[in-house]
């Protein structure tokens, strides 16, 4: 079993098609396909099921995409140290981060890659769980997370900055202009939330669940824009972390502070490999931040 084998076998799996995925390894789809059948012969199992309008893993499939994962990111850890100890940086950073968190991720890497040119940078823009899996897999080397809660196994989190969470409604609203909002007093509110893999519908989900009180979710959107403007044309209320309240397109919204949501403050953290396995590029990174 080669590394290139493990390479064209990881990108068939997360494009999910055969020629795309030669055009993202620059290499010709028959060449492609002939170096995944081989790991098929050798595995003794085929990994994909393929139809003409599709590819989808196996379950042998899925279990090998987690370990190629992670042994195709150590072998990247391996060349990386040995780099290091010539006094190089070189090699590849993957970063993912959550939209609006309070950390100017572009600032970072621009800094990153102005001073380290040899460095292949990836952004990668997703939900905080999902993130924070793809971290623990090796598919990320560090993300920009609000997730309340433990982490996945295998993935440790360094506290950045910490904001409340604050109701964001139309001026016209019954709530605006009033000093707090409790909890209780939502319950027949429509909401306007994003996805459930992002950190801030997680803490959401949870102060509600903690005070009893049930929520009627009728728009999920996946970016912040959209959700000041459903809120904008009054399509429900939102719970957000109040960086999102000072930006300019929600200026018109009222916003009104959360009674007891000191307890559950809105959490940036950078999630890292546990064990302090991230890589020399990763570290300059963290660097930058006094990490």
């Amino acid at each position: 079993m080669e590394l290139r084998q493990l390479e064209y076998f990881v990108a068939v799996a997360e494009e999910r098609h055969f020629t795309r995925a030669a055009q993202r390894m620059v290499v010709s789809q028959s060449g492609l396909s002939a170096s995944v059948r081989a790991l098929e012969r050798e595995l003794g199992a085929p990994l994909f099921t393929r139809t003409t309008r599709s590819v989808e893993l196996t379950g042998a499939g899925r279990a090998l995409l987690t370990e190629a994962t992670r042994t195709l990111a150590a072998a990247r850890a391996a060349g990386d140290a040995v780099a290091a100890v010539q006094g190089l940086l070189r090699g590849s950073l993957a970063v993912g981060t959550e939209q609006c968190v309070n950390v100017d991720v572009g600032a970072l890497l621009a800094r990153f890659r102005a001073e380290h040119g040899n460095v292949e940078v990836r952004l990668r823009q997703a939900g905080s769980a999902v993130m924070a899996q793809d971290v623990a897999d090796g598919r990320l080397d560090l993300a920009f997370i609000t997730l309340p809660g433990p982490p996945p196994e295998g993935v440790r989190l360094l506290p950045l900055t910490s904001e409340p969470m604050v109701l964001l409604c139309h001026p016209g609203h019954r709530l605006a202009g009033e000093p707090y909002a409790e909890w209780g007093e939502l319950a027949d509110e429509t909401f306007v939330d994003w996805h459930e893999d992002w950190g801030a519908r997680r803490l959401t989900d949870r102060a509600f669940a903690a005070s009893g009180t049930p929520r009627r979710i009728g728009v999920e959107v996946y970016d912040v824009h959209t959700l000041i403007d459903m809120v904008r044309h009054g399509l429900g209320i939102a719970v957000v972390p109040q960086p999102i309240s000072r930006k300019p397109e929600a200026s018109a919204l009222a916003v009104i502070p959360l009674k007891g949501q000191e307890d559950r403050p809105w959490e940036v953290s950078v999630a890292l490999p546990a064990a302090d396995r991230h890589s020399p590029a990763a570290r300059t990174l963290l660097s930058y931040l006094g990490l």
